[in-house]
């Protein structure tokens, strides 16, 4: 129990990334059976079916062979090129065979575990040297599964040749009474066939082993439950690390808020805790857009910013408190706070208009703030 807790037991299905890991390293599931299989079947298929063309073929090869040539005799390559000639007749002949083995090979391949190519399956592993290892897959699991597929495969291969022998006897027996060319060709059939029959019975084995390698491989890859959350914090993100990552976005907003205030139309302050800058275009925007705010150290940032670039700085403690807590950066303020906004910005843009010693005699608003919007 307290190990299953603490995630030690291997229980857990392997993960994609885990299967993944395991491709990327040559490790895909692969059974002897199905590819011997498929070589089999195959190549008995094909020669069952060029059988008679492959043997009239071969027969003309061997009569050219046999033939001598007074003239050929009188050259001293003539032994190498008709050694050549027949070689290649023959590749020629048994081209059928050979595509059709080496297609089914690759087809079961494709079947299970698809195309793979990794140059880490290509790296010695010392490791399959160690006896210790060797005796544990020899009496593993493995070990057993191997033992029990030979023993099948015996029986299975054993009771079809039984089939198969009685089953064309006669037709051996008969074949005494043939003429010599007639019963060759009928024997070379009655052998093509049965091994046909005799390699199909190796279906069984191959469709018991199939399911037994991907159990096995799968089987090897589980996974404790503790590396699925580890595995799950490097796909999400481990918490330090988003952490750092918010604090590097935060970071860089403060940054491109902090450009955008030499571009406001007004700061309001309260007066040093508070501070929220306010930009507003007639012909652009239907109402007033907060292009930065802050609270302490970033509000005095922004008031420094302000002051050095000659942005107009209005000191409203709670219309600062409410612009702050009610609008969000590079949103238009809510409605309820139009009227108290329009007095300080028509104000601010009066002021721009007069003369220094006048403007300083104007009276400066004092904008009301809706309950709604005052501390709680």
């Amino acid at each position: 129990m307290a190990e299953s807790e603490t995630g030690g037991e291997r229980t857990e299905e392997p993960s994609q990334r885990r299967l993944q890991e395991a491709r990327e390293r040559g490790q895909v599931p692969r059974s002897r059976e199905l590819t011997t299989f498929a070589a089999m079947i195959g190549g008995s298929t094909a020669f069952a079916a060029v059988g008679g063309t492959l043997a009239a073929h071969l027969s003309q090869m061997m009569r050219r062979s046999l033939s001598i040539d007074e003239k050929a005799l009188r050259t001293t390559d003539s032994m190498s090129a008709s050694l050549g000639d027949a070689a290649i007749s023959a590749a020629t002949a048994m081209l059928p065979v050979f595509g059709t083995l080496i297609g089914m090979v690759l087809l079961a391949s494709v079947v299970l575990g698809g195309w793979n190519f990794s140059t880490k399956a290509l790296t010695p592993d010392f490791s399959r040297l160690n006896p210790l290892s060797g005796f544990k897959r020899l009496f593993g699991l493995h070990g057993v599964s191997e033992l029990a597929k030979a023993l099948l495969k015996c029986f299975v291969v054993g009771a079809v040749c039984v089939g198969i022998v009685s089953w064309i006897l006669g037709d051996v027996l008969a074949l005494g009474r043939m003429a010599p060319q007639a019963a060759i060709s009928r024997g070379a059939g009655l052998v093509s066939w049965a091994f046909v029959w005799l390699c199909a019975s190796l279906a069984l084995v191959a469709v018991v082993d199939v399911p037994l390698q991907i159990f096995q491989f799968k089987r090897a890859l589980r996974m404790t439950r503790q590396e699925l959350r580890d595995e799950a914090k490097e796909l999400d993100g481990r918490p330090e690390t988003k952490q750092r990552i918010r604090q590097m976005q935060q970071a860089l907003a403060k940054r491109r808020m902090m450009h955008k205030v030499p571009t406001a139309d007004v700061v309001i302050v309260n007066p040093t805790h508070f501070a929220v800058a306010l930009k507003y275009d007639a012909r652009k925007m239907r109402a007033p857009v907060v292009v930065a705010k802050g609270i302490d150290l970033v509000a005095a940032n922004i008031r420094r910013i302000a002051e050095e670039h000659r942005v107009p700085v209005f000191e409203s403690p709670k219309l600062a408190r409410a612009l702050y807590r009610s609008t969000d950066l590079n949103k238009e303020i809510p409605s309820g706070l139009y009227v108290a906004v329009a007095q300080i910005l028509s104000y601010i843009f009066r002021v721009r208009t007069l003369n220094p010693t006048i403007a300083a005699r104007m009276a400066r608003p004092d904008p009301k703030v809706g309950d709604e919007y005052l501390d709680a």
